[in-house]
């Protein structure tokens, strides 16, 4: 081995003038590489055609001063007496050189091609400004035509739309825009679209700002649907979320602690259930939720079998805030649960939560004067009417009509809403990539209280208590529950993946609140049972296809059914 190295010492000494022409093809195919590699770089976008000119140049004049240097290196070089000089190297010896030599230029030149790309940052995302690096834009589109269907024998003229007489100030005006009613035999087909994009900045370590845009042209909390055809008027575009959110991690990267503030996300557990409140609406106020893991380190070795994590959430959200009025709306609500995943891929999730809303019984006009006219009521009283409502909430009148006594002026919410709800979801992925999923819903008002409201509002004079015309108001109806079934992939944002999936709800008059409901099973509210099927279709790479048949009936009042399909398209990015 020493001599084969002597060999090639010597070799190299006289390789310039025996092997000089060899050489310099192997040298030409070694710039021909380099200058392919920067023009690979040029076209894979990495670097800009400017640059690569530029690098091309300066490695040009870098190897010009190299060769002279050597040149005069060699000019003043002496040849020592005993050196011996070797004309002729073996072939195999020129090809190791020629092999080694090729190597090892290679792969200084492609390093230095690298290391010059990390450092000027080539094509990579820290090669943006630092500030840009902060924000993330996401968003959804979703196309969606609609038809509702009503059945020949519904009752009309039976189930008055509140909102419209609150909103106009009496039933008079209500009546007079053709709005006191709401619409039960016409069938009406439309399309409708909803877009929203969100913004999250990285304030701090942990801290996070974010906001998100959503269209809709209808006053409604609960939807953010603009429906089509405004005679070519563009659409509405509003803040549906502005907030901060803090989450705390411990060494693990564990997030064991989580706060938010501002207009934010639902902040319980809901299973994906729509019974208590519509998966579009947002929270107004401030929420924490700390979480405890049982056993499992989060490391990699655990993934699969981390045990159970356990959860509490707190959350006070201010409902309806005015200056002439002594006692604003709230809600409190408090939730706990635990998030279970096994072994073998399953996973339980279970949440149990109180829900406590204050203030929002209305207060009636107790000034006898004008009949208890609405005009002639305290601003106080008037403003203890509810911002929004949809339908099936036993409802008091707060005012009469100033246009006509007899009628019903202002009216609100008669009962106090205090919710229990318990939320449980079972994935099972025995058929994996294809999950069994099984959830089950149940509220319960135990606020609701006969003896407060007939004490609050049975006043003989006045014009009392009443139910929508959705059977007995003297009896109670204040449970809700829902289970449903969900077969196919997870997630559909993959061609040809696929999910079907039905439901069930039975959901009482004085159950949830009905404002807060999902907003089209039965076209929104209460006093509805039904149920719903199907399906999900991947299209292509986060576009996928959703149709939905949705049967509603009233649980107590005169017929009133809904039957609606809607056929989505949907993306992300």
């Amino acid at each position: 081995m020493a001599n084969k190295k002597q060999l090639m010492a010597l070799a190299l000494s006289g390789l310039i003038g025996a092997v000089q022409a060899g050489e310099k093809e192997e040298l030409l195919k070694l710039r021909n590489t380099t200058t392919n590699l920067i023009k690979q770089l040029v076209k894979q976008g990495v670097i800009t055609d400017k640059a690569a000119n530029e690098m091309i140049k300066q490695a040009e004049v870098e190897a010009g001063q190299q060769v002279a240097e050597a040149k005069a290196a060699g000019a003043k070089e002496t040849v020592p007496a005993d050196e011996v000089r070797v004309a002729y190297v073996p072939d195999f010896v020129k090809d190791e050189i020629r092999q080694q030599v090729r190597s090892e230029l290679r792969e200084e030149v492609v390093g230095d091609v690298m290391q010059k790309a990390k450092n000027e940052q080539w094509g990579l995302p820290n090669a943006l400004p630092e500030w840009t690096r902060k924000f993330k834009l996401s968003g959804d589109l979703r196309l969606r035509e609609q038809s509702e269907y009503f059945p020949a024998d519904n009752t009309q003229f039976v189930y008055e739309n509140f909102q419209a007489i609150n909103d106009r100030g009496g039933t008079t005006a209500a009546a007079a825009n053709s709005e006191q009613f709401v619409d039960v035999n016409k069938d009406r087909h439309r399309l409708r679209e909803r877009l929203r994009l969100g913004i999250d900045a990285n304030v701090a370590e942990g801290l996070d700002a974010g906001v998100r845009l959503a269209t809709g042209n209808i006053r409604n909390p609960t939807s953010t649907n603009q429906t089509l055809g405004n005679y070519g008027d563009r659409y509405e575009f509003r803040l549906d979320r502005a907030f901060l959110k803090y989450d705390l991690k411990d060494d693990s990267k564990f997030n064991w602690l989580s706060l938010a503030g501002g207009r934010i996300a639902n902040p319980f557990f809901t299973g994906g259930s729509e019974l208590v409140w519509d998966e579009d609406l947002s929270f107004e106020g401030a929420a924490a939720t700390v979480r405890h893991r049982f056993g499992g380190s989060g490391s990699l070795d655990d993934i699969g079998n981390n045990g159970p994590t356990v959860y509490a959430t707190l959350g006070a959200f201010p409902l309806q805030e005015t200056a002439l009025s002594t006692k604003d709306k709230w809600l409190f609500g408090g939730q706990a649960g635990v998030d279970w995943g096994f072994a073998n891929q399953d996973n339980l999730k279970i949440g149990v939560g109180y829900f406590d809303y204050r203030n929002t019984q209305v207060r009636p006009n107790t000034n006898v004067a004008g009949n208890y006219a609405c005009n002639l009521n305290n601003a106080d009283n008037n403003f203890s009417r509810p911002d929004f409502m949809q339908l099936g909430n036993t409802l008091t009148t707060i005012c009469r009509d100033a246009a006509d006594t007899t009628l019903k002026g202002l009216v609100g919410l008669a009962s106090d809403y205090n919710i229990v709800n318990i939320n449980a979801v079972y994935d099972m992925a025995i058929f994996s990539p294809v999950h069994l999923k099984l959830s089950a819903d149940v509220a319960k008002n135990i606020g609701f209280s006969l003896r407060d409201i007939r004490s609050r509002y049975g006043n003989p004079g006045y014009l009392s208590w009443f139910s929508n015309g959705y059977g007995d108001p003297n009896k109670a109806q204040t449970t809700a529950w829902q289970v449903r079934a969900d077969l196919g992939w997870t997630k559909i944002d993959v061609p040809g993946n696929w999910s079907v999936f039905t439901m069930y709800k039975h959901l009482e008059r004085d159950a949830v609140l009905d404002a807060y409901t999902d907003s089209d099973f039965h076209l929104g509210g209460t006093n509805v049972k039904g149920w719903v099927i199907g399906g999900n279709y991947g299209l292509m790479k986060n576009v996928w296809l959703t149709g939905r048949w949705l049967s509603g009936d009233v649980i107590n009042g005169p017929r009133y059914g809904v039957d609606m399909l809607q056929i989505d398209v949907n993306t992300r990015f």
